[in-house]
């Protein structure tokens, strides 16, 4: 079981368990965990599920590609050049079985 959690600026936070392997975007989108967009559908083309992934997961994520990282400089909210991702390529389920993420203010 995979678990996501979803933290607001406000201190409030969401999480979302999964039994199957899903990206952290879509698993917002099925649970409806707001300011997770995911406009494109998770094809890495619109910066609407950019998050800021928690300092101690960093090192288990996978590097950024070029599509990720040419979509990174098109968010909403600003870039933080260490824990800034699109939620859309990272996935939990298959050798991530956790993650913590900030949901910036705005998306779009």
């Amino acid at each position: 079981m995979a678990r996501i959690v979803y933290r607001y600026g406000d201190g409030t936070t969401r999480a979302v368990e999964r039994a199957t392997p899903a990206s952290v975007m879509r698993a917002a989108v099925e649970a409806g965990i707001p300011g997770i967009v995911g406009e494109c559908g998770g094809q890495t083309m619109c910066a609407t599920c950019h998050v800021y992934v928690a300092d101690g997961y960093l090192d288990r994520l996978p590097d950024i590609g070029d599509d990720e990282e040419e979509m990174l400089g098109c968010t909403a909210s600003p870039r933080d050049e260490v824990r800034s991702r699109l939620s859309c390529q990272i996935v939990v389920g298959s050798g991530l079985d956790e993650i913590e993420v900030e949901v910036p203010e705005t998306q779009i």
